[in-house]
């Protein structure tokens, strides 16, 4: 049996009996095989010593349980990693920072407390999936949308704190979080915003209660373990529609982005949108890249190579959500200010009225647009072991977007990387009024491939800094690294979380290396 770094043997036998006794001998897994469930299924680092491989995991079923395993492992400085559902996949999964932490599973804690539909919102626990809530609302009749991620199986909790996404106008999931419970390292249980106020009822329905608003402090980070979680929804609309702009030259990216920014801003297009280039993909199924690599097409040939094969050179898919007469008004002011390219198109897609049976609907129709949580997304990653996801902010112009074409087909031809290797997307509208870039990088079982991958994955990083680009959210077997690049006036913004961490965490027990925050006892060690 593993032991947590730092912890004796004894220590860590009597805090396992003592956990058994908290939470129940059943729900404490030491075994190889079950410790084995909580490794990372997409590890980066597999069949290498580097894996981390929890020690043990632990499964409470209540807050009050995790109050006690909380102050069980502040006593023998045991070090825990919280996870929801463990589904974190392309990030690190289940799997710890750190080899040897014990994982805290919240799987158990899976009760939906509340939906109201009158204000839209729900109250959730950890271990409660988008499959769970959606379900939820369905069997109740309820008049409300969740907005699931690509990946239904995951937790709205867990997903919101890691400020992931979906598709529909809600799909900023940190956004939509309205009030948390948070057990803190000392076993204290604290509400946020509202919550604060004993018999609130308002604690999911105004976010900032009185003073700081902390809420931010618990996203992406390891000052506490939250334990439950208020979301808003969407109510359910009217009507549905899906619709396309394609523009056919190279540079008509600039104006194509400029009327999006504005259209986006002003609240006529919403969701989660995709920058497409037909030629670009067409490109890349011939063997080349979408990247502009050294050497490669000019614009001048892939203009002529679109018009050849009667492709647009940018496109993307809008969607619509309300009333008929409100998304039909929204479709035709952005069609009429997308007009203002010349050369561009449109097509008309799919367009529903409610209610809809979802078991009516075409194979191929996105769900996740209709808050229909499902896993078909995995059937769109290839023949590999699983992904890392590589995803800077940059910012929201056309002109950014060449640049990062070269700069990233640079960077990829510096490390010799063939077409073939290249798992690379344009730009998403994921957050308002910035782009994000999702690239996946493909993880095996052969050592070698692996190690190469990491190299990528590690200058892609240090490049996209240099240019001002900062991911939002790592794998973490690259946390250290992307704090790292954080580092205005001297690591400023670090310095600050690691005095947080020392002031709510002083034994260092919560998620160490969890975003690159590290305690103080480990920080040599780590540096």
């Amino acid at each position: 049996m593993r032991v947590p770094p730092g912890v004796t043997s004894q220590d860590f036998s009597t805090a396992l009996e003592q956990f058994a006794k908290a939470i129940g001998r059943e729900w404490v897994f030491t075994s190889d095989d079950d410790v084995d469930l909580y490794r990372d299924s997409y590890s980066p680092f597999w069949h290498e010593p580097e894996e981390p491989i929890p020690s043990a995991a632990l499964a409470p079923d209540g807050v009050e349980q995790v109050q006690a395993v909380v102050k069980i492992a502040d006593t023998y400085k045991i070090p825990l990693w919280a996870i929801s559902t463990g589904r974190n996949l392309a990030y690190g999964g289940s799997a710890p920072r750190l080899s040897g932490t014990v994982v805290l599973d919240l799987k158990r804690m899976g009760r939906v407390l509340e939906v109201n539909e009158p204000n839209a919102y729900a109250l959730v626990e950890p271990g409660v999936s988008y499959f769970d809530l959606y379900r939820h609302i369905q069997d109740q009749k309820l008049k409300v949308w969740i907005d699931p991620p690509d990946p239904g199986w995951g937790s709205p909790l867990g997903n919101s704190l890691e400020r992931g996404g979906g598709r529909t106008p809600m799909h900023d999931h940190f956004a939509q979080v309205c009030g948390l419970e948070v057990v803190l390292a000392d076993g204290t249980v604290m509400r946020t915003g509202m919550g604060a106020l004993p018999g609130s009822k308002t604690w999911q329905q105004y976010k900032y209660g009185f003073g700081p608003y902390v809420d931010g402090l618990f996203s992406q980070s390891n000052f506490g373990v939250v334990t439950k979680m208020g979301v808003w929804l969407m109510p359910a609309p009217e009507a549905y529609r899906e619709t396309s702009v394609f523009v056919p030259k190279h540079d008509d990216l600039i104006p194509f982005v400029e009327t999006l920014s504005y259209l986006t801003d002003l609240e006529v297009c919403r969701g989660t949108m995709l920058l497409e280039s037909p030629v670009l993909a067409y490109r890349a199924a011939h063997g080349g890249s979408v990247l502009d690599m050294p050497g490669g097409p000019t614009v001048a040939e892939t203009e002529r190579m679109a018009e050849q094969n009667g492709l647009a050179y940018w496109s993307m898919v809008l969607r619509f959500w309300g009333p008929p007469k409100i998304i039909d008004a929204q479709w035709g002011y952005a069609k009429e200010k997308f007009s203002a390219i010349p050369g561009a198109q449109f097509k008309e897609g799919v367009y529903y009225k409610f209610p809809v049976d979802p078991n009516s609907l075409p194979p191929d129709t996105l769900k996740v647009a209709l808050g229909i949580p499902n896993l078909s997304v995995f059937g769109l990653l290839g023949p590999t072991d699983g992904h890392m996801d590589f995803s800077p902010i940059i910012p929201m112009n056309g002109e950014t977007v060449f640049e990062v074409l070269k700069v990233f087909g640079q960077a990829y031809a510096d490390l010799k990387v063939p077409p073939s290797y290249q798992f690379f997307a344009l730009p998403w509208y994921f957050f308002p009024r910035a782009f994000v870039l999702l690239f996946g990088f493909p993880i095996t079982h052969d050592v070698e491939k692996n190690k190469k991958t990491r190299e990528v994955f590690k200058h892609m990083i240090e490049v996209a800094a240099a240019h001002g680009w900062g991911e939002y959210r790592t794998h973490t077997a690259f946390m250290d690294t992307v704090s790292g690049v954080y580092s205005y006036n001297n690591h400023a913004l670090h310095r600050l979380h690691e005095t947080i961490k020392d002031a709510v965490d002083p034994n260092g027990i919560l998620s160490p290396g969890k975003s690159g925050i590290w305690p103080k006892r480990m920080r040599k060690t780590t540096a």
